[in-house]
């Protein structure tokens, strides 16, 4: 089997997987107008890049999660889906059909898996132009920013419609998002009432290599950030952070900076490696800080992906909810 390695690192690496086919149009009748399966469709991608398909594609891979999650809300099940394990694990806001097909790891996909499936579209995120091209010969491939620390709420939305437009699903994008405008605004209302307003935040993850942990904060910009502030909190992390996921990188000493003692403390482990519950359980430092004084420490239920799409953020916002009013 052919095996697609991505040389590249960090972000281009999670989006290394595609390929491709084509499914036969329905034929509609010489006098009536084209039906919305048989209409061709042209969408211009996150590279800046129109890509033209003769009909909303059916038959989609897709190598990110998040668009994963996406093609699920919008009731298009994907043929092929990178790390289908994966995804189960840290997302579950919209589950995979069993039919779902595995076409190898985000960092190392399998062509002939992807080519097998016969899509007629494939979702990814990497820039990575060699890759691209590659996957190109198999099918169109639509490559979404997948983040934009600029503005992730708009860049989410944004995605979603896109994705939405290249499948036919346009009316039921609108109605995600109308969905979740409306469990923001509910959000925003409960944590008011319970006192919460303004009230400083940080969120992270973490893992550990040997003895030492490191720390992923998510600042001003990342995904999370955006929701947690759209329902009134504020971002208590101002530390570095990159200018595509916001995200900033530290250790428990780094964690000394969040010294505002009313900030609420979460973060993520949904692969079972709980860093902050287990290996800093007797840090000297991590014992010392505010938040962890007051118990004010969340752990997000596992399988809210970070990085998802409005179903995941929809999630992410009922659990500061919950740590708020109870």
């Amino acid at each position: 089997m052919l095996s697609l390695r991505s040389a590249l690192v960090a972000l281009a690496a999670i989006a290394a997987l595609s390929a491709c086919g084509t499914t036969e149009a329905p034929v509609a009748a010489p006098s009536s107008a084209p039906s919305p399966s048989s209409t061709p469709v042209s969408v211009t991608d996150g590279r800046g890049k129109k890509i033209d398909l003769e009909r909303p594609a059916a038959r989609v891979v897709s190598l990110e999660w998040g668009e994963t999650e996406m093609l699920a809300t919008l009731g298009v099940m994907p043929v092929g889906v990178a790390d289908v394990k994966g995804y189960g694990t840290w997302v579950t806001s919209a589950k995979l059909d069993a039919s779902v097909k595995d076409v190898g790891m985000r960092n190392e996909p399998s062509v002939d898996s992807i080519a097998a499936l016969q899509p007629d579209l494939i979702v990814m995120e990497s820039d990575d132009a060699a890759l691209v091209g590659q996957l190109e010969k198999f099918a169109p491939v639509l490559v979404f920013k997948g983040s934009d620390a600029a503005g992730n709420l708009t860049r989410m939305r944004a995605d979603l419609n896109l994705l939405a437009t290249a499948v036919g699903k346009t009316a039921e994008a609108e109605k995600a998002l109308a969905d979740f405008d409306a469990a923001l605004a509910d959000a925003k209302q409960k944590i008011a009432a319970a006192g919460g307003a303004g009230k400083p935040f940080a969120m992270a993850d973490g893992w550990k290599e040997g003895s030492t942990i490191s720390v992923r904060l998510f600042g001003k910009g990342a995904l999370v950030s955006d929701v947690a502030e759209a329902v009134g909190l504020k971002n208590a992390w101002s530390g570095k952070v990159d200018p595509v996921w916001g995200l900033g990188n530290t250790d428990v000493e780094g964690l000394t900076a969040l010294k505002d003692p009313g900030t609420r403390f979460f973060y993520s482990a949904s692969d079972g490696d709980d860093v902050f519950a287990d290996g800093l359980a007797s840090n000297a430092i991590w014992k010392s800080l505010p938040f962890v004084k007051k118990q004010n420490v969340t752990k997000l239920p596992d399988g809210i992906w970070t990085f998802g799409g409005p179903l995941s953020c929809k999630q992410y916002a009922e659990a500061l909810v919950k740590a708020y009013t109870t």
